[in-house]
């Protein structure tokens, strides 16, 4: 299966990509952002991935998520790009799991076994909870995503620390959740995010060009945060 990753170890090099091999990775949320990072990171040569969301899919996610077709309507959603997944490569371990995050559950997913998480949740309480919980990890890594819906415009996606992003609704909430709460992320941790001022009369429509950028930035923070451990 070595061939498959070729062209990525001419770029990165045989010891980057057999870095990347070993690395334990969770993604909670395979929506619009979430299912394009599952297939990036797979395709970028993670080879351990477990993905966790609790809904089946519907035809309004066929706008903008991978693994929606007419075909897969009411199936799982992990059960399904994992299916996808393993036929990019059969040697890969991924691992699917319909349940939902909250404070509740949150010991069941052991995050303290991963070398990265990726935050592509929506619910503001859930998502508060994954990032002081993550943080608080210092052998895992968090990666987050904020708010894709409502925004047309690509090159406006950054990437920066939480605290330092701004003109995201959603990260900006977060932050106000935060200080009422009195609770806070133990350490700084980097963020996907558009400046786009959001678009007004849109509800929480969402485009797959903006979603599907906002899931490969996450794949490739993660590629990145390989590579520079050199």
């Amino acid at each position: 299966m070595n061939d498959i990753f070729s062209r990525t170890e001419l770029l990165l090099g045989t010891e980057n990509v057999e870095r990347i091999a070993t690395k334990k990775v969770i993604l909670f949320g395979v929506g619009g952002v979430g299912s394009w990072c599952a297939e990036a990171l797979v395709r970028s040569g993670i080879r351990h991935l477990t993905m966790v969301d609790f809904d089946c899919v519907c035809s309004s996610n066929i706008n903008r998520q991978l693994m929606a077709t007419t075909q897969t309507i009411g199936q799982s959603k992990v059960e399904v790009l994992r299916e996808r997944l393993l036929q990019i490569n059969p040697e890969a371990e991924i691992i699917a799991i319909q349940a939902k995050y909250d404070a509740e559950n949150r010991e069941k997913f052991h995050l303290e076994t991963f070398d990265f998480v990726i935050d592509a949740i929506d619910l503001l309480q859930d998502k508060a909870d994954l990032i002081l919980t993550s943080t608080q990890l210092p052998n895992t890594t968090l990666f987050s995503s904020m708010g894709a819906a409502r925004k047309i415009d690509p090159q406006r996606i950054r990437t920066a620390e939480f605290w330092k992003v701004k003109g995201d609704p959603l990260a900006r909430a977060l932050r106000q959740h935060f200080k009422r709460s009195k609770q806070f992320p133990a350490r700084k941790f980097q963020c996907v995010y558009s400046d786009e001022v959001p678009l007004q009369k849109s509800g929480k429509g969402t485009v797959i060009h903006i979603t599907a950028m906002f899931g490969l930035m996450l794949a490739s923070l993660v590629v990145r945060a390989c590579v520079e451990e050199e």
